[in-house]
């Protein structure tokens, strides 16, 4: 399939509508397809198109992409025939985390659950590469057309989602559909319409990426910088980064990288920082270690996380992705969640085909189940760091002294949420049992404005 064009004819009846073509949305009609499942997925651009991301791919990510694909992801899928989405992709094995007078290098974990290797792809090439993999395994694939007006049957708590109304220039097309699901990100009209609220009192991200020419873009490791500092000196509530990206962005025969910074905020304690000049300095920073070229195509967006929304479902509707707020505290990545939550609601599907309230009740269960403890801690510790001079404080700890390596180790781990249940070590048996006393802290402390996960 060809993505560069607008593709596809919207049909007026679906029994699977997806609106959204990125990770999420495109996981979702391919995992639907493969299963037997008449889908329709629809985004309101044509592909490639561009998304604000660190292009970043950790081992659960990677263990998503692997679920998908039916196998190795670098290699040829068995299910479609598809190209591997990570074929010539860098293979990434861990994280260089650098700030407060050290330097730690920390490789993946070897766990049972999470192969020890990463990856970084710009987005660009991945959310295109991830729809052709739908239209592969059968999907009806429509981009051009923005969803505009949903129509429900019934209360808007309790209601029957009917059909969804696109535009595109003038026109105006209505499709009827058994089951709809949102993967177009937390801000979506249609979403709204459904009743997900992001809660913007919890803490949330702004970030800012750009793309670098470099000698150094087959670099093995992804650099984190947790000691960023503005023009004045001042420690953000935040990292840098930079993700190695091998010669994947463009024309240039010198090699790439993704360099960008986020910050964290809350509605207390807000950011003060404009992105785009931290991430300038920020380059300014590393330049001379990289050997870097000026930063290119520069965006900033804003990241809603740890499931700080309202709702997630409905009788016949769920949101997935970015839509349900599915992005860790601890690092801003949500590749992996998108990937994972849409595999997750096709497998429910059937299950709630037979029940009156659907998914109603199920999809915010299982999330809840899946993430809430790790996301209540996460969210917890990221507020935390949005103390001033809090950071100043505990990062050195983090970076000198013959614990550091230990520390370290422990904090890639977790900042890639690489902690599963069945875990029984010494770091996930702390984390998982912390998180435990943070759902606890929620429904004791915020009972009228708690998230879906870790309520």
């Amino acid at each position: 399939m060809n993505t560069s064009e607008p593709s596809g004819e919207l049909p007026s009846d679906c029994p699977l509508l997806v609106i959204g073509g990125g990770p999420a949305g495109a996981a979702t009609a391919a995992t639907a397809a493969l299963a037997g499942m008449d889908v329709t997925v629809v985004d309101m651009q044509d592909f490639p198109r561009d998304k604000t991301c660190g292009d970043g791919l950790t081992p659960r990510a990677v263990h998503a992409l692997t679920r998908l694909w039916g196998g190795d992801p670098a290699a040829t899928s068995p299910r479609t025939g598809t190209t591997g989405v990570l074929a010539g992709r860098p293979s990434i094995r861990g994280l260089a985390l650098h700030g407060f007078g050290g330097s730690v290098t920390t490789p993946w974990p070897d766990l049972p659950a999470f192969p020890p290797r990463g990856s970084a792809v710009p987005r660009t090439q991945l959310d295109a590469a991830l729809l052709d993999f739908a239209a592969d395994a059968g999907a009806r694939v429509v981009t051009g057309w923005k969803a505009v007006d949903v129509t429900l049957t019934g209360a808007s708590t309790a209601g029957v989602v009917e059909s969804v109304t696109f535009r595109r220039g003038r026109e105006e097309r209505t499709v009827r559909c058994g089951t709809l699901v949102l993967a177009e990100g937390v801000r979506s009209g249609i979403a709204r319409k459904l009743g997900v609220q992001w809660l913007r009192g919890m803490v949330h991200g702004i970030a800012a990426r750009s793309y670098c020419p470099t000698p150094r873009g087959d670099d093995p490791w992804i650099h984190s910088h947790l000691e960023l500092r503005d023009a004045e000196g001042t420690a953000q509530p935040g990292y840098g980064w930079i993700f190695p990206l091998g010669d994947a962005t463009g024309g240039s025969d010198a090699k790439g990288v993704n360099l960008g910074c986020g910050a964290l905020s809350t509605s207390k304690r807000p950011a003060k920082v404009n992105v785009k000049k931290l991430l300038t300095h920020y380059a300014d920073q590393v330049r001379d270690e990289w050997e870097l070229g000026e930063p290119e195509d520069i965006a900033s967006a804003l990241l809603p996380m740890g499931g700080a929304v309202t709702r997630v479902a409905g009788v016949n509707w769920a949101a997935v992705g970015d839509t349900a707020a599915l992005v860790n505290p601890l690092n801003g990545e949500g590749i992996d969640y998108a990937l994972e939550s849409a595999q997750d609601l096709v497998e429910y599907l059937p299950d709630a085909a037979r029940t009156p309230r659907g998914l109603a009740d199920i999809w915010p269960a299982h999330l809840r189940g899946r993430y809430g403890d790790a996301f209540s801690l996460a969210r917890r510790a990221a507020t935390l760091l949005t103390m001033p001079g809090l950071l100043s404080a505990v990062g050195p700890l983090g970076f000198r002294g013959p614990l550091a390596p230990r520390l370290m180790g422990a904090a890639t781990r977790l900042m890639g949420n690489l902690v599963t249940p069945e875990d029984r070590d010494l770091t996930a048996r702390a984390w998982l049992t912390a998180g435990k006393l943070s759902v606890g802290h929620d429904r004791f402390r915020h009972p009228e404005s708690r998230p879906l996960f870790g309520a």
